[in-house]
């Protein structure tokens, strides 16, 4: 295993599955449902955290809820794609709050954004002012998600 990849044994996986799905499981229940006691439940905690593993809690929020029911991913090519292009780009784009993730891609573009807006007109107007405005793009391509099929994090595969 390389030495940036945690070693993880069937607790460490049950506590992350759990935490995954329950950030605010108290550390009592989670000894109870993980088969340990309380002390090593949180040392293992602790250590998940302190390693990385465990990177934060927070609440997960409903977007439609808030209105932003509106998802685009955008398929982004730079016009340079040295190292200094792409930090630049890097770090104007995660000062975008519409834009959810954002990956760099091996392939006939460079950028894949997911972008949450609350409708069609307020996305196209992020686009036009903002997006295309950003360090070094070329061109963007737009697919807007009709549904979300899945959305959760890596509760399901630990």
């Amino acid at each position: 295993m390389s030495d940036d990849v945690a070693e993880l044994d069937r607790f460490d996986r049950a506590i992350i599955s759990t935490l995954a799905a329950d950030g605010r499981i108290a550390i009592t229940d989670l000894a109870k449902q993980i088969g340990l006691s309380k002390s090593p439940t949180q040392a293992r905690v602790r250590r998940l955290e302190e390693a990385g593993v465990i990177k934060g809690y927070r609440a997960i929020l409903d977007p439609i809820q808030l209105g932003l029911d509106y998802v685009a991913f955008v398929e982004v090519k730079l016009s340079d794609t040295r190292e200094r292009a792409l930090a630049e780009f890097n770090k104007a784009v995660v000062g975008l709050a519409e834009v959810e993730q954002v990956h760099m891609i091996a392939g006939r573009f460079d950028y894949l954004l997911k972008i949450r807006t609350a409708s069609m007109r307020s996305y196209r107007r992020m686009l036009a002012e903002r997006v295309s405005t950003l360090p070094h793009v070329s061109s963007t391509s737009t697919y807007v998600a009709m549904q979300a099929v899945k959305e959760n994090g890596l509760s399901d595969v630990v």
